[in-house]
């Protein structure tokens, strides 16, 4: 059995996540921050929610920062794996928030459908709306960037969730214009609407995060492993392979078949060039390699 890891490459993922965790924060903060001045401006209830939905996103980037500086911790006798999970359950979190957005959005929308409130300093609602538009759009384009690359679903996750925050200040905008030519039921359908949305954004994210929790792999990582297996000098087969992310880290155990007559050291320099050519698989960093005996004769050509 051989193992090895690639401890810069795993420090080097490790922070770009985060570096993308708190660029973020600070951008949503500062989406925030404009809005709330607008909002003590023009009293609008709709870019208040707006506004609280974009410091929640901006708070998101804790646990998931947390979970990142977990995943640095070294097993120990109890978490032989180490921490990696935290950053699974960080994205349980993310998914958890996003079905919150929803249903606030939804109970607000039903609220000012049955109670009908005029919007008040138009002009500044719509460009807070764009702020907040703009801003979200561009924290889910960089969290789903960075979160793709280092394999990281929770990310991605958090990604989709900014993109729904996106899409409520976007509300903002399309009720803010249907004030302006005097339909008092815009704001609440559109908040409907997006909360439609905003469920399509949730699939997506809780199928990200449920695909990680049953250790879901992509089938093409399954086959270019195999091709990388039975490319090494030496492997007659390959006689079970199996994949898994613990994090953004993606974990291989492999059993190759070789020929029974070879030495123990033959045997091992032979599963140490199929860890290597493992490792030539995106994001795989760790790889458990047994050899067994090929006991079946090949005729001779």
């Amino acid at each position: 059995m051989h193992s090895h890891g690639h401890h810069h490459h795993h420090a080097a993922l490790e922070n770009d996540g985060l570096r993308a965790l708190w660029i973020s924060l600070v951008g949503l903060g500062a989406t925030a921050a404009v809005q709330a001045l607008i909002v003590a401006y023009s009293g609008s209830v709709a870019l208040l929610g707006d506004t609280v939905h974009n410091v929640t996103d901006a708070l998101t980037a804790v646990p998931l920062g947390i979970a990142f500086l977990l995943g640095r911790r070294a097993a120990t006798r109890a978490y032989t794996y180490g921490y990696g999970r935290a950053e699974d359950l960080a994205g349980v979190v993310v998914v958890a928030v996003i079905a919150g957005s929803a249903v606030t959005t939804a109970w607000l929308a039903v609220d000012r459908l049955l109670d009908p409130r005029p919007m008040t300093h138009l002009p500044w609602v719509f460009a807070a709306g764009l702020v907040g538009f703009a801003g979200n759009e561009l924290v889910a384009r960089y969290r789903i960037h960075v979160g793709r690359r280092i394999g990281s679903a929770a990310l991605v996750a958090d990604g989709l969730h900014a993109r729904t925050d996106g899409f409520t200040s976007l509300a903002v905008v399309l009720a803010a214009g249907g004030a302006l030519a005097g339909w008092t039921w815009a704001d609440p359908v559109v908040g409907l609407a997006i909360t439609v949305a905003i469920l399509f954004v949730l699939k997506d994210a809780a199928r990200e995060v449920y695909h990680r929790l049953m250790d879901r792999v992509d089938p093409e990582l399954v086959d270019q492993a195999e091709r990388e297996l039975l490319a090494v000098a030496g492997v007659h087969d390959i006689s079970g392979l199996r994949l898994r992310w613990i994090g953004h880290r993606l974990h291989a155990e492999a059993g190759i078949v070789v020929d029974a007559t070879l030495s123990l050291v033959a045997a091992h320099e032979i599963a140490a060039d199929a860890e290597h050519r493992l490792t030539h698989v995106p994001r795989l960093t760790r790889a458990t390699i047994h050899v067994d005996p090929d006991t079946h004769p090949h005729p001779a050509c």
